[in-house]
């Protein structure tokens, strides 16, 4: 690595902390009056391709003319990493003693440094932890897989298993509860889910996916999104793609579509508008409600977006484009995450 790169490369570091971290890497960029072509590319690349986890230091490499690496584990998506410019804080705190050593612990983002992915600069802004610490980083790679799944799949063999588990998983949900959709209750939803999840206790716990949490003893429950019990009803919807999705009011939607005489109702239109205007919600219940209800999808539309020229056919996978562009944008991924072998043994507590 060329030591010249690795100095630029923490100058523009302390630049981009100063002026706000990657969120603010375009006024960045516009305030640097005569940054170069290929600081502006390495800039714009951290913000496009960094890395977060959960990371054990497995060995320091020797010190060359770029300074000191360590070859770091990424306990969340399973990846090594050789890390140059790991803060001092972080380090004495992993090292217990002020220096760089194995089987110190850091949480943290890397930066890329070379396209082939060879080199990566710490963010700065670690937290380190010593090695006695294992259980407890454990857990946080856990909990960090668990709510980002996507995070895991920057190693493609892990999104390789977490398609194929996520159809076993979805074969043992459909086989539990006779259908890959459910409307329940709010109040009775994270009961019928946890019985779900108890009776195929040691399976499950090979995965961690969205809306899924992690006790101390390694038991996999449901837990409620944020600001759901104050709905009625909750939809389980368990899709060969999408995977495991949860949405508020899907009582009130069916209801909808099996009735388009309630679209004249502000209630349920205001349903289907939230299902088009909230970012946390994706495509896939209204396609499923245009499935289940073909001959009254268009009905529907037309009262609820004032459009009397409106038909699914001909429109719908445009408004779902238009409305929520984010799940459009990118490949699909499995909504769950197989873990690697070495953060389930220190969740163990056999590091």
């Amino acid at each position: 690595m060329d030591p010249e790169l690795i100095e630029r490369a923490i100058r523009l570091r302390q630049g981009l902390a100063a002026a706000g971290g990657l969120a603010a890497v375009e006024r960045f960029i516009g305030a640097q009056r005569g940054l170069s072509r290929a600081d502006r590319d390495l800039v714009l690349d951290w913000a496009a391709n960094n890395v977060r986890g959960v990371f054990e230091v497995g060995a320091v490499a020797r010190r060359d003319s770029a300074g000191a690496a360590v070859i770091a584990l990424n306990l969340v998506d399973d990846l090594d990493y050789r890390v140059y410019g790991l803060g001092a804080a972080a380090a004495a705190d992993a090292a217990g003693d002020g220096a760089l050593a194995t089987g110190g612990f850091f949480a943290g983002t890397l930066l890329p440094l070379a396209e082939d992915d060879s080199a990566w600069l710490a963010a700065g802004d670690e937290i380190g932890y010593r090695k006695a610490d294992a259980r407890r980083v454990a857990r946080l790679a856990i909990d960090l897989a668990t709510r980002e799944p996507d995070l895991v799949f920057r190693n493609q063999e892990k999104a390789t298993q977490g398609w194929a588990y996520m159809r076993r998983d979805r074969e043992e949900f459909v086989t539990f509860f006779g259908g890959d959709e459910l409307v329940l209750p709010t109040l009775e939803a994270e009961g019928r889910l946890n019985a779900y999840y108890k009776m195929r206790r040691d399976s499950a716990l090979a995965a961690r996916g969205r809306h899924r949490a992690v006790s101390d003893t390694g038991e996999t429950t449901f837990v409620m999104p944020e600001g759901f019990f104050e709905f009625d009803t909750v939809g389980i919807i368990y899709d060969e793609l999408d995977g495991f999705v949860v949405v508020p009011e899907y009582g009130m939607l069916r209801a909808l579509f099996a009735d388009p005489s309630l679209a004249a109702d502000p209630g349920h239109a205001n349903v289907l508008r939230a299902y088009l205007r909230e970012d946390s919600i994706p495509p896939l219940p209204l396609r499923r409600m245009a499935a289940a209800f073909p001959g009254n999808v268009d009905a529907v539309f037309r009262r609820v977006l004032g459009n009397r020229a409106f038909t699914w056919n001909q429109n719908g996978t445009g408004l779902l484009k238009k409305r929520k562009p984010g799940y459009y944008d990118a490949e699909p991924t499995p909504g769950v995450a197989v873990l690697g072998d070495r953060v389930m043994a220190l969740a163990r507590g056999a590091g």
